[in-house]
């Protein structure tokens, strides 16, 4: 597997320490305009040419952060990559916005991405190819989609949505919706061991994740050989403001490190 950039999400308390551990900056729009201290970050992190990825805060919002507010941020920290708004499990209104985004100017050193958004592996093919035809060099696909866990039946359901990602951009390999030469980044993850078997897909170029962090934060400690088998509960909505003392972040740091080890990255 050649190098995957790896990004970490993490409480404001500990940012800088979980960033030395990762290859860039992965950027909630939102919690700039709510934090001054995590903007702040932001714009220093682009003033050491740290590599950043900024998202739409779908995840955290449910839906799309607020375009002007978006644009404001980006031309501000000027991010490698951008996550263009998306619609939760909605092929057609993903393209729609994918198709609007497609004309809005970006600083020039940023790339436009585009997240794949469907309820069948039909619709994940037809999303692909339409996000290429609107000239996107780079797309995502989420953790959770339901779609997944059809494609890998599984009574765990953490279980199912990751083994089903890997069946879903499997198959979308194995029928050329993706080729070698694609760039794919993915969001998030339910299980941090899911990572280890996208060995063999070139076309894997960075994933973000708050598992190792959070699992943390909860006292788990991961262990091979997939780290976990349920998705932690904590998330940067309700531990963003934690304060984590020097055992909660050794528990931080070994998960950190075991993620990579389980990943062979």
């Amino acid at each position: 597997m050649s190098k995957i950039k790896i990004f970490h999400e993490a409480p404001l308390s500990i940012m800088d320490k979980v960033q030395e551990h990762t290859d860039g900056d992965y950027c909630l729009p939102h919690l700039c305009d709510l934090h001054k201290e995590y903007a702040d970050y932001f714009t220093s992190a682009k003033a050491k040419d740290r590599y950043i990825i900024m998202d739409n805060s779908l995840h955290e919002l449910g839906s799309a952060y607020d375009t002007d507010r978006l644009l404001y941020w980006i031309n501000i920290i000027k991010p490698q990559e951008f996550i263009v708004p998306d619609v939760w499990m909605d092929y057609n209104k993903s393209v729609e916005s994918a198709k609007h985004w497609s004309t809005i100017d970006m600083p020039p050193e940023t790339t436009k991405v585009a997240v794949v958004q469907a309820t069948s592996i039909y619709d994940a093919i037809a999303c692909c190819d339409m996000y290429k035809n609107l000239g996107y060099k780079k797309l995502a696909f989420s953790y959770g989609a339901d779609y997944y866990s059809h494609l890998f039946p599984h009574p765990n359901k953490d279980l199912a949505k990751a083994f089903g990602r890997i069946a879903a951009i499997s198959k979308l390999y194995a029928c050329g919706a993706l080729e070698s030469t694609d760039r794919i980044h993915l969001l998030g993850t339910c299980i941090p061991g899911e990572f280890q078997f996208y060995s063999g897909f070139p076309f894997i170029e960075s994933i973000d994740t708050s598992s190792p962090v959070m699992a943390g934060l909860e006292k788990i400690k991961y262990v091979a050989p997939l780290g976990l088998t349920e998705k932690p509960k904590s998330n940067m909505n309700n531990a963003f403001n934690s304060t984590v003392d020097d055992e909660t972040y050794e528990m931080v740091l070994h998960n950190i490190k075991m993620f990579k080890t389980i990943n062979n990255l």
